[in-house]
């Protein structure tokens, strides 16, 4: 989730030397897998690939010194689930986003930024 503040709009992340271990899209990837029980079902909750949605639960669990997803092929208990560490860093990395978007509201820097911005960028003069 893209926390936006009238025209400003914040994006977290938490990294891993130069790899997001945490942002909003990981943020909701963890919360659809709560949500539906499986890597796949997530993906499809997200429109995107299975791929793509496994390809960012891998980097998640290897940024991390716990992995923050377990999953389980097969079987009657086949599916995915957010370990303790999961719900742990999910709930942290939202209560930070909200935390930062009511500092930005009192900050007098946000003033100034909506106090000069246009309603509308002007139309280009570039050819």
């Amino acid at each position: 989730m893209l926390t936006r503040i009238g025209p400003v709009k914040l994006r977290l992340q938490v990294m891993s030397a130069e790899t997001s271990a945490m942002g909003p899209g990981k943020a909701a990837v963890l919360e659809a897998i709560t949500a539906t029980g499986s890597i796949s079902a997530a993906g499809r909750a997200l429109q995107m690939s299975y791929k793509r949605c496994w390809a960012l639960v891998d980097e998640m669990n290897r940024c991390w010194k716990t992995p923050l997803v377990t999953a389980t092929r097969g079987g009657p208990a086949q599916g995915a689930c957010l370990t303790e560490e999961g719900r742990l860093v999910l709930d942290a990395f939202r209560d930070l986003e909200r935390r930062l978007s009511d500092v930005t509201r009192d900050d007098p820097a946000y003033g100034t930024l909506v106090d000069n911005l246009r309603d509308a960028p002007l139309p280009s003069t570039a050819s």
